[in-house]
C-alpha cells in the first residue's frame, strides 16, 4: 500500500491501482498522468493501460513472464515505482481538444426543459453553463467510445430517469448525475437528454475508432438546426 494509490490484483493477468473512491478532477488528472508515465516505460509485458475515474488496470502478458518464478512480485514492484516516480504530474499527460456541435433543446434534447425546472434556471441559460465548461474525459465505458465527462457546472447536476428510456438517438448529448456524455450509438439510456450531435464517436472503421480518449478535453459548441452557431 501506498500512500497515494493502492496496489491490488485483478484476476489473473491484471494489476488495478486504486488512487480514490471519488469522481473529482484532480485524483482523475493524477490516473491520467501515471498513465502517461507507464506509456512512456512501457515494456514488451505490459499489454493494456485502462485509465478509469479513480483507477488505473493494466494487463499483463502471461506468455511472456511464465518462466519467471516471481513475475508478480516483479510487475508490482516496477508498477510501484513508476506510478510514484517523480515525474508524475511534472508535465500533463498529452490531451486533445475537442469542440462538439450540439443542437440543444427540441426534439433533439427532450430532457432540457426538465433540467432546467430541476436546476430553477431557463433553458437557455442550461445551455451557456453547458458550453461555458471545459470538460475532461475521465473514462469510457458502458458502450464503445461513450465518455463519461468531468467538470460539469454543480447547478446542472441532475438525477437519470428512474425508469430508463428503452431508445436513445445516437449522438445524444445527456447528464447523468455529475457528468454529462454522448451516446455513441442508439440504444436504451437512462441519462437526461438535453441535445444531440452529429459527430460520430465511434467507428470501427477508423483508426482509432472512439472519438475521444481518457483524458481528452471536450467543449460543446451549441449550433441550430442548420449546423449554425448560435451567439
Amino acid at each position: 500500500m501506498n500512500s497515494r494509490f493502492a496496489l491490488e490484483p485483478l484476476g489473473e493477468d491484471a494489476f488495478l491501482l486504486r488512487f480514490g473512491s471519488s469522481i473529482d478532477a484532480a485524483t482523475n488528472a493524477r490516473v491520467h498522468a501515471v498513465a502517461n508515465v507507464l506509456q512512456q516505460h512501457r515494456p514488451s509485458w505490459l499489454i493494456e493501460i485502462v485509465p478509469a475515474f479513480a483507477t488505473l488496470a493494466v494487463q499483463v502478458d502471461l506468455n511472456q513472464l511464465a518462466h519467471e518464478v516471481n513475475w508478480r512480485e516483479r510487475i508490482q514492484t516496477w508498477l510501484l515505482a513508476h506510478a510514484d516516480a517523480e515525474d508524475v504530474g511534472m508535465a500533463p499527460a498529452p490531451a486533445t481538444m475537442h469542440t462538439i456541435p450540439v443542437r440543444y433543446g427540441g426534439e433533439f434534447g427532450p430532457d432540457l426543459d426538465g433540467v432546467a425546472r430541476h436546476a430553477g434556471l431557463s433553458p437557455d441559460e442550461v445551455i451557456k453553463r453547458h458550453c461555458a465548461a471545459r470538460y475532461q474525459v475521465g473514462m469510457l465505458g458502458f458502450a464503445a467510445g461513450f465518455p463519461y465527462l468531468i467538470g460539469l457546472h454543480e447547478s446542472l447536476i441532475t438525477p437519470r430517469h428512474a425508469t430508463p428510456r428503452t431508445e436513445v438517438m445516437a449522438g445524444s448529448v445527456g447528464i447523468g448525475g455529475e457528468q454529462t456524455g454522448i451516446y455513441p450509438r442508439k440504444g436504451p439510456g437512462g441519462w437526461q437528454i438535453i441535445g444531440r450531435t452529429d459527430a460520430i464517436l465511434f467507428d470501427v472503421q477508423r483508426q482509432p475508432p472512439a472519438l475521444l480518449a481518457p483524458g481528452d478535453v471536450v467543449v460543446f459548441r451549441a449550433i441550430d438546426e442548420r449546423g449554425r452557431p448560435l451567439a
